[in-house]
């Protein structure tokens, strides 16, 4: 019965690109798009060839085909013929995209997890730090293993195509500290300051002093001893603590890659918060991954498996949060596919080292991690994943009223 139902699914699923699936009783089925392009618009392969090995996994895959791929990938329930997951992705995630980012048979579905998203993403201080753990307390020499020298963790800014990882997180740094108007001595906060690169740059760079907050136990200890290697202990200090529990004025705010962990229900108390830390005259920035969809759900297998409690926000969520905390967007600005660029980069370095990763853990966490980073990078390419930077002010003339100023000197 649950055979019949997934070939059904799939037959009315896969409109570009072709998949051929093997059964678990032995038989095989193609499937093949008829949409104009064929499989191009996706950049599908000819054909990827899948085996299911686990007589349960139709009925997974219907009722949760999201968990049941990862899983069946990482647990070998699932093999793809020369282990080509770059391709089975294409042609999952393209015609997803293609459809709406939803399968239509699974709507109903879907609609249930976004009626229960709000409880899902309640993240109280204690729950906010279980989940950072879960995913940023794993071996710092993990990260080392696939990040730049400065492990930035977050979308890198691509000036030209040609760049190295290490020139673009470079270029996203500086294009940050622009919007930042910095001037020496400003008290500067980075929320969510992860292993301390950006801190450290202010405050060496710019002159800046930049108080970080983390909940993560190996970030905060790392960025510590970053701060005292390079000297800046006086103008970098990194505390384990909750964004919500600073207090004080900062001239300027900053946070990269943590706006996904904050959860819906606490957007408005998030910019309350930002409002509440930021001089009168002072700017903030946002960078945060985004959807160019509406609001939505996030991934039960990212949510399981990589980020719990996370979230990627609609511009419309966030913009009517920041409306209610009375701040100001003076300027939003939107990259679609550097975040896509630089996972193609990660994932590289990641099987470049996938040796060491494995002695780190084991095969099943090496296949988890390449079905993150190639899923991740899929999404901004195939399925309208992009990248918000926002800036806010509380003063409607904290900032110039050109871009003019960002790009002086370049």
């Amino acid at each position: 019965m649950w055979q019949k139902a997934l070939h059904r699914m799939l037959a009315g699923f896969i409109r570009h690109g072709r998949l051929s699936i093997t059964y678990p009783d032995g038989t095989t089925h193609q499937y093949a798009g008829d949409a104009p392009g064929g499989g191009e618009e996706i950049g599908a392969p000819n054909e990827v060839a899948v085996t299911l090995h686990d007589p349960a996994l139709p009925r997974r895959l219907m009722m949760s085909p999201e968990i049941a791929l990862g899983e069946g990938y990482m647990d070998g329930t699932l093999t793809i013929e020369g282990d080509d997951l770059e391709g089975l992705l294409r042609v999952c995630i393209g015609n997803l995209g293609a459809q709406g980012g939803v399968l239509q048979s699974h709507r109903p579905l879907v609609f249930l997890r976004y009626l229960f998203r709000r409880a899902r993403q309640f993240n109280p201080a204690n729950r906010s730090r279980a989940n950072v753990a879960h995913h940023y307390d794993l071996s710092g020499a993990l990260y080392d293993l696939f990040l730049d020298t400065d492990r930035q963790y977050s979308c890198a800014y691509f000036r030209r195509p040609d760049m190295t990882l290490e020139e673009a997180q470079e270029a996203k740094k500086a294009h940050i500290a622009g919007k930042l108007l910095l001037e020496p001595g400003m008290r500067v906060l980075d929320i969510g300051c992860g292993w301390g690169g950006m801190g450290l740059t202010l405050a060496k760079q710019y002159g800046a002093q930049v108080t970080g907050v983390t909940l993560s136990e190996e970030q905060h200890k790392i960025a510590t001893q970053r701060a005292r290697d390079a000297g800046l202990e006086g103008r970098a200090e990194f505390k384990l603590m909750d964004y919500r529990d600073v207090t004080g004025e900062f001239d300027r705010i900053v946070s990269v890659g943590m706006f996904e962990h904050v959860g819906t229900p606490h957007y408005l108390e998030y910019f309350d918060k930002i409002r509440t830390l930021l001089a009168p005259d002072g700017v903030a920035l946002v960078h945060t991954i985004g959807r160019a969809r509406p609001p939505g759900t996030t991934s039960p297998w990212i949510v399981k498996y990589i980020f719990p409690g996370g979230y990627v926000p609609a511009l419309s969520e966030m913009s009517r949060a920041v409306e209610d905390a009375a701040l100001i967007a003076t300027d939003v600005e939107i990259w679609r596919l550097h975040y896509a660029e630089t996972l193609r980069h990660w994932h590289a370095r990641f099987m470049d080292n996938l040796d060491k990763v494995r002695a780190l853990y084991d095969e099943r966490f090496c296949r988890m991690w390449r079905f993150y980073l190639l899923a991740s990078e899929l999404s901004f390419r195939l399925n309208r994943q992009v990248v918000f930077q926002m800036q806010l002010a509380r003063a409607q003339e904290a900032v110039p009223l050109t871009r003019e100023y960002l790009y002086r000197g370049n």
